[in-house]
């Protein structure tokens, strides 16, 4: 091993410094020099520009974690098109059909999480439940 090895990692740890100084000068000169004037609008909690109504700990519908995980597990699903798609030459026909089969077993998932309606956002909508 050379004399020399752990100078090679100096231009990254100058780097690193450098950033990190920066950062900090940014950080306290906006303290220093920035102006404060604090309005009961700015020291509300809510940012959105509404005014807070109820409790903060109000429960969510359960709608809104299931779109969550099946946004989750379509778009894990979805990830594997593309390594397939680089690699379509070599696997010729077989990986076609392979894909089609995929794809077939994405859309009945699809399908059914639609026809149970948890897709359905508006009041109009058919309620269904998984």
């Amino acid at each position: 091993m050379p004399d020399n090895y752990f100078a090679r990692y100096l231009p990254f740890l100058i780097h690193m410094l450098m950033a990190g100084g920066i950062a900090a000068a940014i950080v306290i000169l906006s303290w220093l020099i920035g102006v404060r004037k604090p309005t009961r609008a700015k020291l509300s909690p809510y940012e959105c520009g509404m005014t807070p109504v109820g409790d903060s700990r109000e429960r969510f519908s359960v709608k809104f974690y299931l779109v969550a995980m099946l946004f989750i597990l379509f778009d894990a699903e979805a990830v594997f098109i593309y390594p397939w798609a680089v690699i379509l030459r070599d696997l010729k026909r077989f990986g076609l059909w392979e894909m089609l089969v995929y794809i077939g077993i994405f859309l009945v998932g699809f399908f059914y999480v639609w026809k149970k309606g948890v897709l359905d956002w508006g009041e109009t909508g058919r309620r269904g439940k998984i």
